[in-house]
């Protein structure tokens, strides 16, 4: 599946930053289960790989697992070994973008000027993450969309939650990653599940409006 469709499924990636993997095939069933099907274990976790591992293993193709802060193209080899098929970076490295591409793996690179955005289009990203989105509104994606090629996804990442997705989506971001506000190192995966129903409703609530 693109990742479009995987977006088009549900909006959310899982940022599981601090993910443990005694814990991760628990929060994973957690996510799933609420409809969360993007998760991104970020590599300044503990046993990342280990993690993406047994997430890869668990869910096959119900959910699309990978990694984020991925920095040097042997982490994206590491990475496809364990089984994670989405390569999730937060700067604009082409070459990491074409390394992901090589080995058959879905590409959201981070940026955040239009310059960054287009040379990672043209590495062949998949999407774009607009990191961090704190340091940028949604006038800044609407603005970039204007530009960008048509179909372009963009997933504004940083401070994204219940309360403060609607005005992105409304300014044309398909998709969000989100971290803190979903999942924090020792949360009980009951509390986890229960965020993320809370996002899928907000969402649904802002597409109504």
């Amino acid at each position: 599946m693109t990742l479009a469709g995987w977006l088009a499924r549900c909006p959310f990636v899982a940022i599981l930053r601090g993910l443990r993997p005694e814990d991760s095939e628990a929060v994973g069933d957690a996510l799933v289960d609420a409809g969360v099907t993007v998760l991104e274990v970020p590599l300044n976790s503990p046993e990342p790989l280990e993690s993406i591992r047994r997430l890869s293993a668990r869910f096959g193709d119900r959910a699309l697992v990978g990694a984020g802060t991925v920095m040097t193209e042997a982490q994206v080899a590491q990475v496809a070994e364990a089984g994670g098929r989405l390569l999730v970076t937060p700067h604009a490295d082409p070459a990491l973008v074409r390394a992901a591409k090589a080995r058959g793996m879905l590409a959201a690179p981070g940026f955040f000027t239009p310059a960054e955005a287009f040379s990672l289009l043209a590495a062949g990203a998949d999407a774009l993450k607009l990191f961090p989105a704190e340091a940028a509104s949604p006038a800044v994606v609407k603005a970039l969309l204007a530009v960008l090629p048509p179909g372009t996804a963009l997933l504004p990442v940083g401070g994204m939650s219940a309360e403060t997705i609607g005005p992105w989506h409304a300014a044309g971001a398909v998709g969000f990653g989100v971290g803190g506000s979903l999942y924090k190192p020792g949360d009980a995966p009951g509390v986890v599940g229960e965020r993320a129903r809370a996002l899928r409703a907000a969402l649904a609530g802002a597409r109504a409006a």
